[in-house]
């Protein structure tokens, strides 16, 4: 992995932070980008203060990143409990966690084609196949996020770059919440997973295993439901 270059986008803190450090220990040139500064200070590290939602992002980044990385890593992502008092967080989870990684792409993707050759991870969740009336945003970002992504995998696999879609359960971050919180993975983990995804570079890669099975049995039960109670009586 020597000499590679990534741009790893919402990485401040969490898994984002804990991948730049490992990267960083692995011989990689990292640049990252947050709306918060970074607390590191590497000389393979350069730093970008932005954020994802600003309709200046693209040109920002297309200003801030001249070189085409080998990889990019989109880390961004937003999740609060469903709020009527505040609905306006609904919409800054799409903002964030779907168009914030749709704007990324189409900065960087056409780069990676031109140069038929790259790497893009984004990390979705495993909540992309629930209908969640507890959070309805995120799950539902999640969704079109995990469509979107690996529907995109498919259509630019055959210019040489890969894209993966990393669908994690809870991981120890402040992103965990609610009281119930099985199969909690470390944050160090979640990067073990991750490095594997950069060798491997799977179109989706989802862990824990049996919590995604949980989760879409969980999801079958409930359309079921919603199919049937709309059948006339």
């Amino acid at each position: 992995m020597n000499d590679k270059s990534v741009l790893i986008i919402g990485n401040s803190d969490g898994i984002g932070l804990a991948l730049t450090k490992r990267l960083l220990s692995l011989g990689w040139q990292v640049v990252g980008l947050s709306k918060s500064p970074s607390p590191l200070a590497d000389e393979s590290y350069r730093h970008i203060v932005a954020n994802v939602i600003d309709d200046v992002f693209c040109q920002q980044l297309t200003n801030e990143v001249t070189t085409t990385p080998d990889m990019v890593v989109y880390c961004a992502g937003i999740g609060e409990a469903f709020d009527l008092t505040a609905i306006e967080s609904e919409r800054m989870a799409f903002e964030v966690n779907l168009m914030g990684a749709v704007k990324t792409f189409e900065v960087v993707l056409p780069k990676l084609i031109a140069n038929k050759r790259g790497h893009i991870i984004v990390l979705s969740s495993l909540a992309d196949v629930l209908i969640s009336a507890e959070a309805p945003s995120y799950s539902a970002s999640k969704a079109a996020l995990s469509s979107y992504v690996e529907g995109l995998a498919l259509a630019v696999r055959q210019y040489g770059v890969a894209i993966t879609n990393v669908r994690f359960g809870f991981v120890a971050t402040k992103m965990a919440k609610g009281a119930r919180q099985p199969f909690m993975m470390s944050v160090d983990e979640a990067v073990d997973h991750l490095v594997r995804c950069i060798r491997k570079q799977p179109v989706r890669y989802s862990r824990p295993r049996l919590m995604a099975v949980i989760v879409l049995l969980v999801s079958w039960f409930v359309r079921v439901r919603l199919t049937l109670s709309g059948r006339p009586r």
